[in-house]
């Protein structure tokens, strides 16, 4: 290259006094803004519903970078989603950057049409906040996963891992399957049968609370149960008060078990429906999951008989009205005013005919919430089609 052919180069290359400075963005993405998107994604990718981890090879497990740092508005306007105004002032700004595996990198880039710049940055979004909150865990968080598992009309209903991992989030599960009190192999459905599944909660959750047992160290439960409902009374009694227990309800309407967070709570009523020839005998009705009619009521349960009801107070009964953990903390309250209540008022009470028709998590608090040495028997009743009507089952307390 000739000297002067060099210095026209040189020249060419620094700006004059009356010359703007045009800045071309570089390709190279700084290294503190790759550190950021890495950890903001937990080296995931960021694709919604994909969530590869991508610091080892999916098949070989061996360690590597097989990240993609994918822009959202592409490097060049004519790019996947270059021309979506406004451009970012720093194409190369993490929040313009999505952590993705190859196969997600390739498909919104081939799709752009599909995947917009408002999807992907919800999914960005979407995706770094569950992260955050994932991480944000702390040691005391432990949870011990316990799962009652019953025929149900005949089926037995498992419970995904994943979905056990949502409903107990922000805890963490030391084991997602957990433990495990399984009456599956206990047939039939009159005495011998709840006789046989009455003993083998007994012994389950006595060995559950036995020393050396993981709940001495987490010191709280999470409780997913299925089973008749006089069995999930029973089951609630015998739950020690020493360790935290937080019941979840199955959700028919999304077929989760997570707590939702919107909406209002339902609230309850307690109400005195009938008073009876003989202040002894008590009958107390939960008309939550559906309505507890007088007229339907046992042969047993008759004129002497003192009748109280929970009901909800701000809709008709139906199985699918809770929602809220609030909702349960509630009934708590109610359920224990209304046993206080009936105490005063029947001096002495040996029982109270229990008829439940209430969500699983209710039924266990029933049980759950008796003082043993203060509160009456509970004469727990089940809705049985096949014997028309409700039926006493078994006695708690």
């Amino acid at each position: 290259m000739s000297s002067d052919k060099t210095t026209r180069q040189q020249k060419a290359q620094v700006p004059t006094s009356n010359s703007p400075v045009v800045r071309v963005p570089s390709r190279g993405i700084a290294k503190n803004t790759e550190l950021q998107l890495y950890v903001h994604a937990g080296g995931r990718c960021e694709f919604d519903g994909c969530n590869a981890y991508l610091l080892s090879h999916h098949l070989t497990h061996a360690e590597g970078n097989f990240a993609q740092m994918a822009h959202i508005v592409a490097f060049k306007p004519d790019g996947p989603r270059g021309k979506e105004a406004p451009r970012p002032a720093n194409i190369n700004d993490v929040e313009n950057l999505m952590l993705l595996c190859h196969r997600c990198h390739k498909l919104i880039d081939d799709h752009p049409e599909d995947y917009t710049r408002a999807t992907l940055e919800q999914y960005k979004s979407a995706h770094e906040a569950r992260i955050f909150r994932l991480t944000d865990i702390k040691p005391d968080r432990k949870t011990t996963v316990v799962q009652l598992k019953a025929r149900i009309g005949g089926h037995i209903v498992s419970i995904p891992a994943p979905d056990v991992n949502e409903a107990v989030s922000p805890r963490y599960p030391t084991d997602t399957r957990g433990y495990v009190i399984d009456l599956t192999n206990i047939h039939g459905d009159g005495d011998a049968f709840y006789e046989a599944a009455m003993q083998t909660i007994k012994h389950e959750v006595e060995r559950l609370y036995a020393p050396g047992m993981e709940i001495e160290q987490t010191r709280h439960i999470s409780l997913f149960a299925l089973a008749p409902m006089p069995l999930l009374i029973y089951l609630g009694s015998q739950l020690s008060n020493k360790v935290a227990v937080d019941p979840y309800q199955r959700h028919r309407d999304t077929e989760d078990w997570a707590w939702k967070t919107d909406g209002d709570p339902v609230g309850y009523t307690f109400n005195f429906l009938r008073e009876g020839t003989d202040r002894s005998k008590v009958a107390l009705l939960l008309s939550l999951s559906g309505k507890i009619h007088l007229d339907n009521l046992p042969r047993d349960i008759d004129g002497a008989f003192n009748i109280y009801e929970i009901t909800l107070g701000g809709s008709t009964p139906n199985p699918i009205y809770l929602r809220l953990k609030q909702d349960l903390t509630d009934f708590r309250d109610v359920y224990q005013q209304a046993l206080r209540k009936i105490m005063h008022d029947h001096v002495a009470l040996g029982e109270i005919h229990l008829l439940p028709a209430v969500p699983a998590p209710v039924a266990v608090l029933c049980g759950r919430e008796l003082l043993p040495k203060v509160d009456p028997a509970l004469l727990v009743y089940d809705s049985d089609k096949k014997n028309n009507g409700f039926q006493p089952i078994l006695r708690v307390n």
